[in-house]
């Protein structure tokens, strides 16, 4: 079965100059850890691969940026901004930014006491990093560190 966005996505990025895209396939499953306590008492933490960014912030360059950005969690949502390769999938996300980066939803978790409480900061990266090198290397690692320093618990993580 072919998929549109593939195909999409393998040809812009051979009209960027790329090789041809080999799509990741992990060796093994993903280590689970159930959380050690109620949702209403966890610290969430936020990463969306949509290249959000806050008012001010650097955006995204559209090839092969694996840098992060960190956005104050009370961060208002009409200063929210999106960069992506995928530009065309940031229609809806530019309307109403909770859809790809739900700050104003989780707030209100927190707020009704679904969820303890809101890291400082949320984390935003492009999805559309070329190399898998770089994503395993340094992009991954950073927002590791980058979570521990919020000292979450959980994180919700949005993909686009």
């Amino acid at each position: 079965m072919s998929v549109n966005y593939i195909r999409a996505i393998t040809e812009r990025y051979r009209r960027l100059g790329h090789q041809p895209y080999r799509w990741f396939e992990a060796d093994s499953e993903p280590p689970w850890r159930a959380l050690d306590k109620p949702l209403k008492k966890i610290r969430l933490g936020l990463l969306t691969t949509a290249g959000a960014y806050a008012l001010g912030q650097v955006a995204f360059h559209y090839k092969d940026d694996s840098s992060i950005r960190e956005i104050p969690s009370d961060v208002a949502e009409q200063n929210l901004r999106f960069s992506h390769i995928t530009e065309n999938f940031l229609v809806d996300p530019k309307r109403d930014p909770n859809c790809i980066f739900p700050v104003g939803t989780l707030r209100k978790l927190a707020r009704e006491g679904f969820v303890g409480e809101l890291a400082d900061e949320f984390f935003s990266c492009m999805g559309g990093i070329y190399s898998q090198r770089r994503v395993r290397e340094e992009t991954a690692p950073a927002l590791l560190e980058a979570f521990k320093a919020q000292r979450v618990d959980a994180a919700l993580l949005v993909p686009m």
